[in-house]
């Protein structure tokens, strides 16, 4: 697992990496003092500790998110490590996964590094695990993270994905139990991939991709409670 850690303090850095070390043994950590170091950085880190005001932590994140949406590549799980409680919501607004405050509280570290591990687990699992479909007379590979939704339609699936639309032969009933509960049947007609939702109501689920689809208003409830539980598992949330 590799590790980035960003600080102008050195003994910041120092501290935030004999937390991390104490706790994973074999992360390969990178520290960086400034903003550019970082950013000239070839790695895609795993996970990245960054400050908020000292090395402008908000530009770093705006940074490498779009760079990682331009390259296709996994998203780092941004966790802001700072004496700065009032910059709170702009960390969220470029989808940090946790804000610490200094002084680091050990205990709240280790919580945090352990969900934040579960979480790349979790994504890495949807990495390694795909369908196997039949379409133009050949077989295809589809990769459960770039499903954002499967539809029924009769006899047919149709599969949504970030690289288009596949219809197949199948039954949704089949899909649910195979696909597991990191997708969640929030409809007869939709089964969602939870890693997918960028915000929910009472009655739509919008995609990462501005789509939106119906939830059933008897399934709200257990999606609520499905939801959570996936988050709190690891998962990967986006609202």
């Amino acid at each position: 697992m590799n590790i980035a850690i960003c600080d102008d303090n050195i003994k910041i850095c120092a501290e935030i990496s004999n937390l991390i070390h104490s706790h994973i043994s074999d992360a390969e950590i990178f520290i960086f003092n400034s903003k550019g170091e970082l950013l000239n950085a070839k790695e895609n880190f795993q996970i990245c500790f960054l400050d908020i005001k000292a090395v402008d932590g908000i530009e770093i994140a705006k940074t490498l998110r779009r760079r990682q949406e331009l390259l296709n590549a996994p998203k780092s799980i941004l966790i802001f490590v700072t004496g700065y409680a009032e910059f709170m919501s702009a960390a969220f607004d470029v989808h940090a996964f946790h804000y610490l405050l200094k002084p680091i509280d050990a205990q709240k570290f280790f919580n945090v590094l352990t969900q934040a591990v579960a979480e790349i687990q979790t994504v890495q699992s949807q990495l390694e695990n795909f369908l196997l479909i039949k379409v133009d007379g050949g077989t295809k590979k589809i990769f459960l993270q770039d499903i954002l939704y499967i539809e029924s339609q009769n006899k047919k699936v149709a599969i949504h994905t970030t690289n288009g639309i596949f219809e197949v032969y199948g039954k949704m009933d089949a899909y649910e139990v195979a696909l597991g509960e990191s997708f969640f049947r929030c409809h007869r007609g939709y089964l969602v991939n939870l890693a997918k939702i960028s915000a929910y109501t009472a009655d739509t689920i919008q995609l990462c991709n501005g789509e939106r689809i119906f939830i059933a208003a008897k399934k709200f409830n257990d999606f609520v409670k499905a939801f959570l539980r996936y988050a709190q598992n690891g998962g990967l949330v986006n609202v």
